[in-house]
């Protein structure tokens, strides 16, 4: 049986996939940014938003935390993503890369 100690250091390693994958995902919003910025899109597109979320929620039905938790986790991620955008849209990007 795991201790304490394992069960945080699993969750520690958990937590650093997390982040690097949260900014993989901020490094394509960034290039997403770049090219809404050139085809004159608007940043926020709440039909596109509607889709991740849909699609996050079907995807969370196979595990504990469930749709209604998957897709606040995802709202937030979608406005810090949003966020990203409009800063490079707006030539204030810091470099995701």
């Amino acid at each position: 049986m795991p201790t304490l100690d394992d069960l945080r250091n699993d969750i520690d390693r958990v937590d650093e996939v997390l982040v690097r994958l949260l900014n993989e995902r901020a490094r394509v919003a960034c290039e997403i940014g770049r090219l809404k910025k050139e085809i004159g899109a608007e940043v926020y597109q709440p039909e596109r938003e509607k889709q991740v979320l849909a699609h996050v929620r079907g995807v969370a039905a196979e595990g504990p935390l469930g749709p209604d938790a998957i897709a606040r986790l995802f709202e937030r991620i979608i406005d810090e993503a949003r966020s990203l955008e409009r800063r490079v849209v707006h030539g204030e990007e810091k470099s995701a890369t």
